[in-house]
């Protein structure tokens, strides 16, 4: 009897409730109470755990772990000490656990991100009776900082794989898969709202003879001086992308057929002045040009393509190095 009100008395003591187990319960005759081991246990935990009262949220228990981190708890409150805060946390999840009737609720897990020390952790809190019967709040927080920075690192790394996936190598434009992708978000954000939209579509002149003069070199250099002059002219809510070889398509929101008309004519006298310089040796570039612009019954970015395409060979059939146009 002498020993198990010596248990209690610890347990009170380390503010962590007596196991109250049978004296038969096959406990190692070491001299360790069930209150000791249980601190113990807790004291080796690669993970933060503390109580705090709810309704005054000062703290009654913190394992080693966190003295380690944030010092002395006596008298003092937790978001005082974990988050060096002047009142409570405005993320504080005691409110969630405990039910309407005022008993405790399943344990509830959730992440944050400590301001304080920068680090992540994933919590656990719950309702628990506390030693003198009252119902406390139990956090256990497991600091994931390392596992967040692989998912942070992960997920950059997928970003960057689909932005090169839907990027032109050679000219930095969006590419043809871009161009749908993008194209149909801003076809469908136009139709829904009934706003206009303009498609322009481009391709170099004689680019062939540029390759056989010049060499495929001085082709590259073409195809991105002109990528970049056709990405000068243009907002950042427009789409500019090649489609592949000396073929590009410019997608124009809330642009009406005159507007497309007076951007491209800009853009043509701009590339009739354009000199590349490649080793020693001036080119000059010309372009056709089609547009359109979206009407009643389009339902895709093809329906708009197809009339910028034959507007495009309008351009090329009347002499190349101009702007046609087809609206039906």
């Amino acid at each position: 009897m002498t020993g198990n009100r010596t248990n209690e008395n610890n347990a009170m003591k380390s503010g962590i409730p007596s196991l109250n187990l049978p004296a038969d319960a096959g406990l190692p005759a070491s001299g360790t109470t069930p209150a000791a081991g249980l601190q113990a246990v807790l004291d080796n935990l690669d993970a933060l755990v503390y109580v705090s009262g709810f309704q005054t949220h000062e703290l009654l228990y913190m394992n080693a772990y966190g003295r380690r981190i944030w010092g002395n708890i006596e008298g003092r409150k937790c978001w005082q000490v974990l988050q060096d805060s002047d009142g409570p946390c405005s993320f504080c999840t005691n409110h969630l656990l405990l039910a309407e009737d005022g008993t405790p609720n399943p344990p509830h897990v959730w992440e944050f991100q400590n301001q304080l020390d920068g680090h992540w952790y994933q919590c656990r809190d719950q309702a628990i009776h506390w030693t003198d019967g009252r119902l406390v709040r139990l956090e256990i927080a497991t600091d994931i900082t390392l596992r967040k920075q692989m998912e942070l690192e992960l997920q950059e790394a997928h970003q960057q794989a689909r932005a090169a996936a839907l990027e032109d190598e050679l000219t930095g434009l969006h590419n043809r898969r871009a161009f749908y992708e993008f194209g149909g978000q801003l076809l469908r954000h136009a139709k829904r709202h009934a706003s206009p939209l303009a498609m322009v579509m481009m391709d170099l002149d004689y680019f062939k003879q540029v390759n056989d003069t010049y060499g495929h070199d001085a082709g590259d250099e073409v195809l991105r001086q002109i990528a970049r002059l056709l990405q000068n002219r243009v907002r950042e809510s427009d789409i500019v992308a090649r489609l592949g070889g000396e073929e590009f398509a410019l997608l124009l929101p809330d642009t009406t057929m005159g507007e497309a008309i007076e951007l491209t004519e800009r853009m043509l006298e701009m590339l009739n002045e354009l000199v590349i310089q490649h080793k020693g040796r001036s080119i000059h570039a010309s372009a056709s040009f089609g547009i359109t612009r979206l009407i009643v019954g389009d339902q895709t970015l093809e329906d708009l393509m197809h009339r910028a395409d034959r507007a495009l060979y309008q351009s090329k059939n009347q002499g190349r190095g101009r702007v046609s146009t087809c609206s039906d």
